[in-house]
C-alpha cells in the first residue's frame, strides 16, 4: 500500500496526562512526520474559563494534531469543538475512557460508557459546531457493563450520531477499586473484542489502543485494524517513532537519527528558552531517547540534574550529548529492526 492511502489514524500517539504537552509533541514530530499526535485531555471548563493559550497553543510543526476533550455537556463540548477549529486542530476527540476519580466526579471520561445516549448527543452537537472529524476514545467496558452487547450498543448509538472513528482501549475499566495506573495494567487486554467490533462494524474506522510496544506489534494488528494507537511505549522509548513513516505509512524516507532529532528539537528549545520556558520543561520528554543504548544513563543524569537549574540552556544538552557514543547518535533503524526488537 502506498503512502497516499495511509490515513492519519494508521498510527498515533495516545493522549497522556502530564506527558503529551506541546513540548512533547514538538519533540515527537522531529522523529515522525505522519504519526497523528494528540494533546493531553483538556476539560471543557479549562478551555471556556481558563487560560486558553496555555491549554490550546501549539506549533504549526505539530500537524497532524488532535485535541482531546473531557466533558459531557453537549453545549460546552460544541463550543470547544468550534474553538478547536478556530485554533487550527485537525480533529476533536471525546474522552470516554479515563477512569480517574477526578474525571468521574465531573461525570465524564470512562463513566460515559454507561450513558451512550449522552455521548451521542454530545457528538451530534460537536459535529454541528465544526467541520473537523469528531472521534471517540473509549474502553471495551466498565465495571459490570462489560458485555459485548453493551459495547456494540454504545458504538452503534454513537455512530448513529455521526461518529465514524472509534479508538478502543482493549481493556475494561474498573471505576472503583483500581487506580488509573492499575486500570492500564490489571484488566486483561482483549484484542479479540476489538477485532470482532471491526468485523461487525466494517464501515467504521476502528483504532486499537493498549499494550502495543513496538512497530512490529503495530504492523501485526494493522492486518485487521484501521489504525493502532501507542501510548507509554512512545514516551518511554520515543525512538520507536523514527521508523513509523517508512514502516507503517509506506513512505520512501530515511528514518532520522537520534542526533538529527535532537538537533532539530534544539531549534524549538532555543525559541522556547527565549520566551522564558525552563529547559527541563522541554527536555524531560527526551529522557527515553537512548533507552537501552550506551550513554543512556549519562544523558538522563545530565539532563535531570542540570536541566532544572535556573538559567540552564543548550549547553546542558550539549554536555549530555557528549556522553553518548557517536555510533549511537548516528545509527538509524534498519528495515526489519522493529521485528528483531519484538523477538527479543
Amino acid at each position: 500500500m502506498t503512502a497516499a492511502f495511509r490515513p492519519p489514524h494508521t498510527f498515533s500517539v495516545a493522549p497522556m496526562m502530564d506527558w503529551t504537552d506541546r513540548h512533547c509533541r514538538a519533540f515527537h514530530r522531529t522523529l515522525t512526520r505522519r504519526t497523528l499526535l494528540y494533546t493531553e485531555m483538556v476539560t471543557t471548563g479549562a478551555i471556556l474559563h481558563g487560560d486558553r493559550a496555555r491549554h490550546l497553543g501549539f506549533s504549526p510543526a505539530e500537524h497532524p494534531v488532535a485535541l482531546q476533550l473531557g466533558g459531557s455537556d453537549p453545549a460546552a463540548l460544541a463550543e470547544c469543538a468550534r474553538i478547536a477549529q478556530d485554533w487550527g486542530y485537525d480533529e476533536v476527540n471525546l474522552n470516554c475512557g479515563c477512569p480517574s476519580d477526578r474525571v468521574q466526579n465531573g461525570s465524564f471520561g470512562a463513566c460515559l460508557m454507561a450513558t451512550p445516549d449522552v455521548v451521542a448527543r454530545a457528538v451530534e452537537a460537536m459535529r454541528g459546531a465544526t467541520t473537523l472529524p469528531v472521534t471517540v476514545k473509549h474502553r471495551i467496558g466498565i465495571d459490570d457493563l462489560d458485555s459485548y452487547e453493551h459495547l456494540t450498543r454504545f458504538v452503534r448509538t454513537v455512530a448513529e450520531a455521526g461518529c465514524q472513528t472509534f479508538i478502543v482501549h482493549a481493556r475494561k475499566a474498573w471505576l472503583s477499586g483500581l487506580s488509573p495506573k492499575e486500570n492500564r495494567e490489571i484488566p486483561p487486554l482483549r484484542y479479540e473484542v476489538v477485532r470482532q467490533l471491526k468485523a461487525d462494524f466494517p464501515q467504521l474506522t476502528v483504532v486499537l489502543n493498549g499494550g502495543v510496544l513496538t512497530l512490529a506489534a503495530a504492523q501485526e494488528q494493522l492486518a485487521w485494524a484501521d489504525g493502532v494507537m501507542v501510548g507509554r511505549a512512545a514516551y518511554q522509548d520515543p525512538y520507536l517513532l523514527a521508523a513509523a513513516d517508512r514502516d507503517l505509512f509506506g513512505e520512501q524516507v530515511m528514518p532520522t537519527s537520534r542526533r538529527e532529532a535532537i538537533e532539530a528539537f534544539l531549534s524549538y528549545v532555543a525559541a522556547q528558552l527565549a520566551e522564558g520556558q525552563p529547559l527541563h520543561r522541554m527536555m524531560r520528554h527526551t529522557l527515553g531517547l537512548f533507552a537501552g543504548q550506551p550513554g543512556a544513563r549519562h544523558w538522563k543524569r545530565t539532563l535531570s540534574e542540570r536541566g532544572h537549574r535556573p538559567g540552564a540552556g543548550l549547553e546542558v544538552v550539549r554536555e549530555a550529548l557528549a556522553g553518548v557514543p557517536e555510533s549511537v547518535l548516528d545509527a538509524r533503524p534498519e528495515v526489519g529492526e522493529s521485528q528483531a526488537l519484538e523477538a527479543r
